[in-house]
C-alpha cells in the first residue's frame, strides 16, 4: 500500500497545545460514544459462529461486528486531534459506561407492574452481572489508551506517513487487548463458555477487529484527509504526558 502524496493543500504539523477550538470534535465524539454503548447493550454477550467446511463451528462474539467502528473514530480522533483530546473522549466513553450499567441495574432491579410480562426477558438481556461490567469497562478502558498511544507514537515514528500502517498496527495492540481481558474476565468459569470455545471467541473477536481496521482503511484515509482540511491541523504529540490520568489538553 502506498502513502498518497502530499499536496499544497495539506495542513502544516502543529502542536498539540496551541490549537484550542475544532468545529468537529464534538460531533466525532459523540459517534463514538453512541457506538460503543449501542455495542455494549446489543451485541456483547452473545455468541454467535460461522460453520466451518469440515462441520464444525467457529465461534465469535456478535458485538464484534460493530464494536469495532469505535476503534476506528479512536483512530480519528488521535489521528486528527492527538492523544489529550482523545484521552478527553476514552473518559467520556468510560464515563457514559459507568452511568449505563448504573442505570441497568436500577431498571431492572425495580419490581415489575402487575401483570408486565418482560421482566424476565429484560432481565436476561439488560441485567448483566457486576462481572460482566466490570469487565467491559477494564477492557475498553485498557484497549482504547493502548490503541490512542501507539497510534500516536506511531505518528511521531514515522513523521505522519503511513498512516494505514498506524491504525492497523494500533489496533492490533488496543484490540488485542481488549478481547484478552474481557472474555476471560467476563465469561470464564460460566455455563455455555467452555475455555475451547471461549479462546475461540477472544482469538476471532481479535482476528475480526484488526481485519475490520485493514477493510475500512481507505474510510479512515478520507475521514481523516476530510478533517484535517477542515479544521486546518494535523495534530503531533511531541511532548504529550501520555498519561492516561492527566485532564490538560
Amino acid at each position: 500500500m502506498t502513502e498518497p502524496a502530499q499536496t499544497d493543500a495539506t495542513p502544516a504539523p502543529v502542536s498539540a497545545a496551541s490549537v484550542r477550538h475544532f468545529r468537529y470534535y464534538d460531533i466525532v465524539m459523540a459517534a463514538f460514544v453512541a457506538i460503543l454503548l449501542l455495542s455494549n447493550i446489543i451485541g456483547a454477550s452473545k455468541p454467535s459462529y460461522i460453520p466451518l467446511p469440515d462441520g464444525s463451528q467457529w465461534a465469535f462474539g456478535a458485538g464484534v461486528l460493530f464494536f469495532p467502528i469505535s476503534y476506528i473514530i479512536g483512530d480519528v480522533l488521535t489521528e486528527v486531534y492527538g492523544y489529550a483530546r482523545a484521552r478527553r473522549v476514552i473518559w467520556t466513553g468510560f464515563a457514559a459506561l459507568a452511568f449505563m450499567a448504573f442505570m441497568a441495574w436500577v431498571v431492572v432491579s425495580l419490581p415489575a407492574a402487575e401483570g408486565w410480562p418482560g421482566q424476565e426477558s429484560y432481565e436476561f438481556v439488560f441485567g448483566n452481572s457486576w462481572r460482566i461490567v466490570i469487565a467491559s469497562m477494564l477492557a475498553f478502558w485498557v484497549g482504547e489508551f493502548a490503541n490512542s498511544y501507539v497510534l500516536a507514537r506511531m505518528k511521531i515514528w514515522t513523521g505522519g506517513r503511513f498512516l494505514w500502517m498506524r491504525t492497523i498496527g494500533s489496533t492490533v495492540v488496543g484490540q488485542g487487548l481488549d478481547s484478552l481481558i474481557f472474555y476471560p474476565l467476563a465469561f470464564y468459569g460460566l455455563a455455555g463458555w467452555p475455555p475451547g470455545q471461549l479462546m475461540q471467541v477472544v482469538l476471532s473477536q481479535w482476528l475480526i477487529k484488526t481485519l475490520w481496521e485493514a477493510a475500512l482503511t481507505p474510510v479512515t484515509y478520507v475521514v481523516v484527509g476530510t478533517l484535517k482540511r477542515r479544521e486546518g491541523v494535523d495534530v503531533y504529540d511531541e511532548g504529550t504526558d501520555f498519561s492516561p490520568f492527566k485532564a490538560k489538553v
